[in-house]
């Protein structure tokens, strides 16, 4: 697979190629689109689109698991947070820069993606599970079997958005339910990790924030001052050494997607990598 320089490749998608899709989200000058019912929900309210009875083709998805919050977290929206158009936009790029089918809403014009239950059947049909915010969940009984079991038989889940140490500890509390840390204990994810050169070569995960507290903050990007200063990426393997949770702890690569036209100088800045690592950690979750 030829290496790309990912500053080069990806900040010339974002801008190239983002403006065209806007431009067809709106019906490109032809027959205008439906409503898209997602952006009338206000910010943290968007409501879950569960998957159907019957998926509507067998190509690539991103499911988002739904989960209780126990705590609160600043500017944090339970389950919600980046939903939905951190993974619509990440699809998106991943179907223009591979050639990875993705299952795709002609009528809405834009790919699926689906909001998924632990305790759901349908959680089997999901490749690749994401969640934000994951300092304020509660596992609860009877989903740490179905997420033990969907993660030892090759499912992956990728954790991003959640900061400093209390959020840390609350996380590390509940996954420690369905993979114990004696038996699955979580490791740290240095640069030389495949999943950090699987199409791109990272060097780090940069510190993300999202666009309103980078703006406000006049580019600060650590959101808990010391208690975040440091990213973290992580990692619980299986027996294998398969990657089956990652973690991006003191970062929010989601809002690298979600946010990415909605300020030049952030896209510029947080777009590329996220990207990078975003492709990257598909393209792994796929082959490994």
């Amino acid at each position: 697979m030829i290496r790309r320089n990912c500053l080069v490749v990806l900040v010339a998608a974002a801008f190239a190629v983002s403006g065209h899709y806007a431009y067809a989200q709106l019906g490109g000058g032809a027959a205008r689109a439906p409503q898209d019912l997602f952006k009338t929900d206000p910010e943290g309210f968007t409501r879950a689109r569960f998957p159907p009875a019957d998926w509507p083709d067998r190509d690539f998805t991103i499911c988002r698991v739904w989960y209780t919050s126990v705590r609160s977290e600043r500017d944090g929206s339970g389950w919600k947070t980046d939903y939905p158009y951190s993974e619509i936009n990440l699809l998106i790029r991943l179907g223009e820069m591979t050639t990875t089918p993705i299952s795709y809403d002609i009528e809405q014009k834009r790919p699926n993606t689906w909001v998924v239950k632990l305790t759901d059947s349908k959680l089997y049909d999901c490749p690749f599970l994401i969640a934000s915010d994951v300092g304020t969940i509660g596992i609860k009984d009877e989903e740490v079997s179905a997420l033990r079991e969907y993660l030892l038989k090759g499912g992956f889940l990728w954790v991003d958005d959640f900061w400093g140490s209390e959020a840390w500890n609350q996380w590390a509390q509940e996954i420690g339910k369905a993979l114990p840390p004696e038996a699955y204990p979580i490791e740290d994810i240095s640069a030389a990790d495949p999943i950090m050169r699987e199409m791109f070569d990272l060097e780090k995960v940069p510190q993300i924030t999202n666009v309103t507290f980078w703006l406000k903050n006049h580019g600060k990007t650590s959101e808990r001052d010391e208690d975040s200063a440091q990213v973290h990426v992580r990692a619980i393997r299986d027996r294998h050494r398969r990657i089956m949770v990652l973690m991006t702890h003191n970062t929010d690569v989601g809002d690298s997607f979600e946010r990415e036209r909605e300020d030049s100088e952030y896209s510029r800045l947080f777009s590329p990598p996220g990207y990078a690592l975003g492709i990257n950690v598909l393209l792994y979750a796929m082959t490994q």
